[in-house]
């Protein structure tokens, strides 16, 4: 089945361009252009999209609030949308911004060509894409500046209900499998759920969410 995407993005030509780019590609189906954050919101909601390619600035809503509203909107259903940012900004604020917000990926511009296909496709099935360029110090800050509680554990006010459940669900150990069928969604909408708790904690991995279930008193021993 083909990866139904929106490009969001506030110059035409780039727009444009970026769709001649995906609509060659056998198994990427472009279904809306938007030229500004609250366009792509409303072709969001209206086309449920698999992916939305969102550059960061662009006039009215910009992409970090775009990105965060598509994720609340979808955050309870069965088949969830990805925001892939899309952006010539590397700086920190538009970096973390994008990825507390829920994007499931960050993809400089000049990397486009060679590998924005190959990204959709990565978040498309509930993985991560982080730009190499950037990748050490995403890590690294994300860890160090996720926000705490008071007891020093990673703060769980900044994740979502649906967020909220399959960590509950994580701290009994079930695996992905187990999980999709619990909550009635695909593996790859449990996967983006997972990738998203990863960012908003600053867990490396799957089992220190596992971990935190326990601490953070969602699961008793």
């Amino acid at each position: 089945m083909s990866v139904r995407v929106v490009i969001a993005d506030d110059q035409r030509e780039v727009r444009h361009g970026l769709s001649m780019l995906l609509s060659a590609e056998d198994d990427l189906e472009v279904v809306g252009l938007a030229e500004d954050g609250a366009r792509a919101c409303e072709l969001a909601a209206r086309e449920r999209p698999d992916v939305v390619v969102m550059d960061i600035r662009m006039p009215g809503v910009d992409g970090i609030e775009a990105t965060r509203r598509i994720v609340q909107e979808r955050d309870g259903d069965d088949e969830v949308t990805t925001v892939l940012v899309l952006t010539t900004f590397d700086h920190d604020d538009a970096l973390y911004g994008a990825l507390r917000a829920g994007a499931s990926g960050y993809m400089l511009k000049d990397a486009a060509p060679s590998r924005l296909p190959d990204a959709i496709r990565r978040v498309a099935g509930g993985g991560s894409w982080i730009d190499p360029g950037v990748a050490g110090k995403v890590i690294d800050t994300l860890r160090r500046t996720a926000p705490k509680d008071a007891g020093g554990l990673p703060d769980l006010t900044v994740l979502s209900k649906r967020e909220l459940e399959v960590l509950t669900l994580m701290g009994e150990a079930p695996s992905n499998t187990d999980l999709a069928s619990m909550l009635c969604v695909s593996e790859s909408t449990v996967k983006t759920h997972i990738s998203r708790l990863l960012m908003k904690t600053g867990s490396a991995e799957r089992s220190q969410l596992v971990a935190l279930a326990y601490k953070s008193g969602l699961v008793r021993p």
